[in-house]
């Protein structure tokens, strides 16, 4: 099976259960955010800009647990914003598990590797020193890590921790090989730590999936070469959606990037020619979903959108009409099914857009769910056929598939690579902007301490972009 028999079997029962009591729209996954705090900058992101206001915000935890009863979807993603930031999340796993929920942890993997370790110090017993020496053996752990890990003081041992389980996930942004994601999150070497985090919870014991989001620039080969990858890796699954030029990305990426939004999004056209072989893929990966939806992405078939099915709960309540769309929020998810007029916005049965800001969407959280709880006896035969059948192999890993899965930074070829250059040769006499210590070059730390800005004003541009404002002058 694609996915686990009882996560299956307990959302088949949700929905069997919905659709026997009649019940005409109801969640299906929670979209739970309980901060918008992240330590990534990605472009196309609009999280970090539209609620650049309340980024210090967090929604508590009673309040989250109580935002999932309320749905009560069976899937709770947990994302942000970068979740493992929230100062409870350990305690919001927990709630989450004992109220039965199918959890994903949507995550940018840069602090990953610590939650583990606190787990391992937690849980220490003589079992754990196997898995312990191939995290060694992979320096996937310092040695000074692995003697904390095996002489954890009482505080250590004490600690709620996120253990693995068969009803979690490790959800794991990647949107490409090195040199595009790196280039997509605007910091080299998150890749790298991506791998890192995958490789040691397989050792541990974790479930792990990645999401992918496609942009113009993607190429489709790199997709696949990236699944083969992550296959090879032991991933137990892949989610894949395309970019919607929403407001608050568009804005932020003529303001802060100078790029145009168009160059950076997909129309309906070219989602179509990105995703053209992703039926294809669906047979040879992992793909977490439905062959409607694939159907859907290779355009073949239209499929209506149904937002209120995978809903979004952060810090001003629910938002509506949709994840990526902002009209309101509401304070009850029972309000927001009732008010919301669902009719204005999504697609016509031809596939034109209702409101013209749905005209390109083709986003998974609003047309997945169409696709599974389609009741015509096709969908549900090849829904069936698709999650029932064999799980795709993994894919063989070799030194030759490393090799074109670290195209970035790793061999010098990073997307920082040019404004590196101009800090070292045409600077001359200022010590590099990489350095450790005593830099004497202005701080190019992103504001707050590493954290995500507002995306407006100087104090708050990348790395990146600083670095090639740097390079620009140097030119001059």
């Amino acid at each position: 099976m694609r996915f686990p028999l009882k996560l299956t079997a307990k959302i088949a029962r949700y929905i069997v259960g919905k659709k026997i009591r009649r019940v005409p729209k109801f969640a299906m996954v929670l979209q739970l955010e309980p901060l918008h705090t992240c330590n990534l900058t990605c472009t196309g992101c609009g999280r970090i800009r539209e609620y650049s206001t309340s980024l210090k915000d967090m929604v508590p935890i009673e309040q989250c647990l109580a935002a999932a009863q309320e749905c009560d979807a069976p899937m709770v993603s947990i994302c942000g914003g970068e979740p493992l930031i929230y100062p409870k999340i350990e305690e919001l796993v927990a709630g989450l598990r004992d109220q039965g929920r199918i959890i994903y942890i949507c995550t940018n993997a840069m602090f990953m590797r610590k939650k583990m370790r606190e787990y391992m110090a937690a849980h220490w017993s003589p079992a754990m020193e196997e898995p312990l020496r191939q995290l060694l053996a992979g320096q996937l752990v310092t040695e000074k890590e692995a003697e904390q890990i095996r002489h954890g003081d009482e505080k250590a041992r004490a600690k709620l921790t996120i253990k693995p389980t068969a009803w979690m996930y490790w959800n794991v942004h990647v949107d490409g090989l090195e040199y595009t994601h790196d280039l997509i999150v605007e910091r080299e070497g998150v890749f790298k730590e991506c791998v890192a985090a995958i490789e040691m919870a397989k050792i541990l014991g974790y479930q792990v999936a990645t999401n992918t989001t496609v942009y113009k620039e993607t190429d489709p080969q790199e997709l696949e070469d990236m699944f083969k990858y992550l296959s090879s890796l032991g991933v137990d699954g892949h989610t894949i959606s395309p970019g919607y030029d929403y407001d608050a990305a568009k804005k932020d990426m003529v303001k802060r990037l100078g790029k145009d939004p168009k160059a950076f999004f997909l129309t309906r056209e070219l989602t179509r020619e990105k995703f053209k072989d992703v039926e294809r893929w669906g047979q040879l990966f992992t793909i977490f979903g439905t062959p409607g939806y694939l159907e859907f992405l290779a355009g073949h078939r239209e499929l209506a959108c149904s937002a209120w099915a995978i809903p979004t709960y952060n810090v001003r309540g629910w938002k509506a009409p949709c994840y990526v769309m902002t009209d309101s929020h509401y304070q009850t998810y029972s309000d927001m099914v009732a008010k919301v007029d669902w009719d204005r916005f999504g697609v016509d049965e031809t596939g034109c857009g209702r409101d013209p800001r749905c005209e390109n969407c083709m986003m998974h959280s609003g047309f997945e769910p169409s696709a599974a709880l389609s009741s015509s006896p096709r969908d549900t035969w090849i829904n069936f056929k698709y999650n029932f059948g064999a799980r795709p192999a993994p894919y063989p890993a070799s030194a030759e598939l490393s090799q074109k899965a670290f195209n970035g930074a790793t061999i010098g070829k990073g997307h920082l690579a040019e404004a590196k250059a101009a800090v070292r040769d045409g600077m001359s006499g200022a010590k590099s902007a990489f350095a450790r210590n005593g830099n004497d070059l202005p701080n190019l730390e992103v504001a707050g301490g590493g954290s995500c800005g507002s995306g407006n004003g100087a104090a708050d541009l990348s790395q990146r972009d600083q670095l090639l404002a740097r390079l620009q002058e140097t030119k001059k």
